[in-house]
């Protein structure tokens, strides 16, 4: 019996000729990722590291500095980081959320294991990596050791059919998934199919990024010609592609007809069995209006908005709020006059950070607010109050929503 794109890296990492679900293996890292709030919580310089070149250092979570205690927390970064001789440091100036870091500098490699200290660390999965989130203690231990273990999941495979079409987005295809799968628990999600190709990286991304809200352990994509080029522009070479078997052995595979996908939304509390086409939601007000996070603050993501918004204005009573996942798409966001056309439709554009996606700074949600957003997470009080409700939707769907103040779908917006 063949195997899946996480067996067989599994298998080429641990030395082994073949794993299957069950096994437990002990596999190299080739990246692993530290970020800001490693280092403000509860943080010990170690003795040694494994390996300088494995390892970078993004400060992403609270940029800059919102409290004493992040501000410690990036000296004793910056101190490490000197200190071991590690070159992959992205600090104030450089830096962005971690997974667009990672995405930008060519650090997560197809056929590769990528680990970080952040849940969403599974949005690399979109670059043909195994790429997890694990806990702060084990990601320590990569760091020292070069290795780590896991358990290998069986696989679910999501054969993509049909052609996108361009009202519909990665985020919009992820909510189908999970409104009509539901949850994914010790399962691995590999994504493929002759559908694939109308899917561009960014999109990917927000697809394998959002695959944690389901609990799947990894998100994986197959390698294609529209990955080999996304890397070929950033000068990512020499790396092994994992493609699956042709017998491989998959616990299901669920067919998904693209061209059948319409803008969706998830209701507030989670998304899983909870959503729906937005044309079907009602005329739900909001306060709030979010764009940005590890899903959807690319520069693919700020041109929707930017597009959704030209000429018009935000509705009264509205706030929209729009974070670049970093440095770099803010800086080309800026050249290329997205931010322009979205400050001038009255929107606030942040600097570049996790920031109100996890409810920390710049955008808390008050008691009794409705926000809508195109974060990662909508589960009660992510991004604020408990008493709080988040609706999560598309950049397009968020920007047109913000336009009319109540929850829209964007080809209204937009026809």
């Amino acid at each position: 019996m063949g195997m899946t794109i996480i067996e067989k890296i599994f298998a080429r990492k641990a030395g082994l000729e073949a794993v299957s679900p069950g096994d437990t293996v002990v596999v190299e890292v080739d990246m692993t990722v530290l970020i800001d709030l490693q280092f403000a919580t509860l943080w010990i310089t170690p003795t040694r590291i494994h390996d300088p070149g494995k390892l970078a250092v993004v400060m992403d979570h609270a940029v800059p500095a919102p409290t004493i205690k992040d501000a410690a927390g990036g000296r004793q970064a910056r101190t490490f980081v000197a200190d071991f001789g590690i070159e992959r440091f992205y600090d104030v100036g450089r830096h962005g959320i971690c997974h667009q870091v990672i995405a930008e500098n060519g650090l997560a490699r197809p056929g590769e294991i990528l680990a970080c200290t952040d849940s969403h660390t599974c949005a690399a999965g979109a670059y043909n990596t195994a790429a997890r989130g694990l806990g702060p203690a084990e990601v320590y231990s990569i760091m020292c050791t070069g290795s780590t273990w896991f358990q290998v999941a069986p696989t679910v495979r999501y054969e993509l059919q049909g052609t996108k079409p361009n009202t519909v987005s990665g985020k919009d295809i992820f909510l189908h998934i999970a409104n009509e799968y539901g949850d994914a628990p010790n399962l691995n999600l590999e994504y493929g199919g002759p559908g694939l190709a109308s899917i561009p990286m960014h999109d990917r991304r927000t697809i394998a990024t959002q695959g944690a809200e389901v609990s799947a352990d990894f998100s994986t994509f197959e390698p294609d010609d529209v990955l080999t080029d996304f890397l070929g522009q950033r000068g990512v070479t020499g790396y092994c592609a994992a493609t699956p078997d042709a017998d491989a052995n998959y616990q299901e595979v669920r067919a998904i007809d693209l061209a059948a996908l319409a803008p969706y939304v998830a209701r507030p509390g989670t998304v899983s069995r909870n959503g729906s086409p937005v044309t079907e939601l009602g005329r739900q007000k909001i306060d709030q209006a979010f764009i940005g996070s590890c899903a959807n603050g690319q520069l693919e993501d700020l041109e929707i908005a930017a597009e959704v918004l030209r000429g018009k204005a935000v509705a009264p009573g509205v706030r929209l709020l729009v974070t670049p996942a970093s440095q770099a798409v803010y800086r080309e966001a800026m050249r290329r006059g997205y931010l322009q056309d979205i400050a001038d439709a009255g929107a606030v554009v942040t600097n570049s950070t996790c920031g109100a996606c996890f409810g920390y700074h710049m955008g808390v949600v008050g008691p009794g607010e409705v926000c809508i957003t195109s974060s990662t997470r909508n589960f009660t009080g992510r991004m604020g109050s408990t008493e709080a409700e988040i609706f999560m939707a598309s950049p397009a769907t968020v920007a047109a929503s913000a336009i009319t103040g109540y929850i829209t779908d964007p080809r209204s917006v937009t026809a």
